[in-house]
């Protein structure tokens, strides 16, 4: 039987972190992950360049049933630590967008320093190494493997969610949880594209490949940033961070040109430019295909006509469909194509301070598997370095 102080199950960010903090506390720790290399998520993040975290991370950016959860884990390994932790391997990186930080080289620099720091703590790798059984028939946890059977006094379960399965993302954090009475948050896919139905493609489906900035609404929610019209639906930025807050059978309205009143820029220019075509107007605010697409349904018929011919209320009425643009997804991706999941380990069950459970003593959640979910843009990197650098402080 093979032993260990800890033993963390996954290779992703939240278990790596972990690991790290552990090691230095001169725990013997030994991490497995199923898939062939670890850190596979963070390799593919960001277009292959990690978006490692936000400098704006705060618990305002997170979702979960216990909002306040967060709070102690994100005061504790702030975004400018990890900062400091590249800076120290000396990797260059660039602020894109809304405080997103990527590296200018590739995400394998972050799979490089963390590895290179689990060398440094004393830990053991291993991939390829699937858990078959857990247990705990005394004070220590057992877990037996494809590698023999691991003996440990901490276990750490940092095996991710639902997403992307095709990267071997699977449930099986949520079962380990379920094996020892902990409760489950329901799951959904989150930061993910709508789908549309037959009959709404039938208007937007021409559209694919169109990009735009516009603001999508969910509720008392709001995201101002690109928006991808696609074969399938919806995507690009705001369209993925709305996904977290919608719900089956909700309407999503869309800003296509946050920055202008169209109904007023319509009347105005009926006064002033009389003749002009109502879709070359559009035409103005929005990519030209989006500006005919608008016109065409909501002019049927007219969409040809001059502003002059047209009157003020179907102006407002186009306006309105530019500015409150109403459309009822059919449904999401999945988690197919999710960036995350949402859901998973009721934060109830752990504590904040240390992401122990509270009825069984030494086994630790963190990470995606974990009822905190942040928004598009480093957000949920940054709680899977925090999360893991707490857990390191006690497993």
């Amino acid at each position: 039987m093979l032993s260990a102080d800890v033993l963390i199950i996954g290779g992703g960010a939240a278990g790596l972190m972990c690991a790290i903090e552990a090691g230095k506390r001169g725990r013997q720790v030994v991490v497995i992950d199923h898939a062939p290399k670890a850190a596979e998520k963070i390799r593919i993040s960001g277009g292959g360049r990690c978006n490692f975290t936000n400098v704006h991370a705060s618990p305002d950016h997170y979702l979960s049933q216990q909002p306040r959860y967060c709070v102690s884990a994100l005061a504790r390994y702030t975004a400018q630590d990890f900062i400091g932790l590249v800076e120290k391997h000396r990797i260059a990186y660039h602020e894109k967008t809304l405080g997103q930080l990527f590296c200018d080289g590739s995400s394998q620099q972050i799979i490089h320093m963390l590895f290179e720091e689990c060398r440094e703590a004393g830990v053991t790798i291993r991939v390829q190494t699937t858990v078959e059984e857990v247990s705990k028939p005394d004070a220590r946890f057992r877990a037996r493997t494809s590698a023999g059977e691991f003996c440990c006094e901490s276990l750490v379960v940092a095996s991710g969610g639902l997403s992307i399965p095709k990267m071997g993302a699977s449930g099986f954090g949520y079962q380990i949880a379920r094996q020892f009475d902990l409760a489950i948050v329901p799951t959904r896919a989150a930061l993910v594209p709508f789908t549309l139905s037959e009959a709404q493609l039938e208007t937007w489906k021409a559209l694919a490949g169109v990009a735009i900035d516009a603001e999508a609404h969910c509720g008392k929610q709001r995201f101002r940033e690109g928006l991808l019209f696609t074969h399938r639906g919806l995507s690009g930025p705001a369209i993925l961070q709305i996904s977290s807050y919608w719900m089956p059978n909700e309407p999503v309205r869309l800003n296509l040109a946050p920055s202008h009143d169209a109904a007023a820029m319509l009347l105005q220019a009926k006064t002033v430019q009389p003749k002009q075509e109502a879709a070359t107007l559009l035409g103005t605010l929005l990519p030209k295909r989006l500006a005919q697409r608008i016109a065409e349904r909501h002019l049927p018929g007219r969409e040809q006509s001059r502003l002059i011919e047209l009157t003020d209320k179907q102006l407002r009425q186009l306006g309105s469909a530019v500015n409150d643009c109403r459309i009822v997804p059919h449904g999401t991706e999945g988690y197919r194509t999710a960036e995350v999941t949402i859901g998973g380990v009721d934060t109830a069950e752990l504590s904040s301070q240390t992401m122990e459970s509270r009825k069984v003593p030494n086994l630790y959640f963190i990470g995606e598997v974990v009822d905190v979910t942040g928004h598009l843009g480093g957000y949920n990197f940054q709680w899977a370095w925090a999360s893991g650098y707490v857990a390191g402080q006690y497993a």
